[in-house]
């Protein structure tokens, strides 16, 4: 059990709120590449914090 599992606190809690301070400050697609996570889990969470990334369009903007 993790240090804060003995505190009470439960992983995947600490986790999600680890990546919903993440998304509030970069898109959400870019903290899925960065953390290898599912892009859909990381912007259900963006949008859930009310992160200012939804209009975010991911890809190669050079053209």
């Amino acid at each position: 059990m993790t240090r804060s599992g003995k505190l009470g606190v439960p992983a995947e809690k600490g986790r999600t709120s680890a990546i919903r301070q993440l998304v509030l400050q970069a898109p959400a697609p870019v903290i899925a590449q960065a953390l290898d996570y599912h892009d859909k889990s990381t912007t259900r969470i963006a949008t859930e914090a009310g992160a200012p990334w939804k209009n975010y369009a991911p890809g190669d903007h050079k053209r």
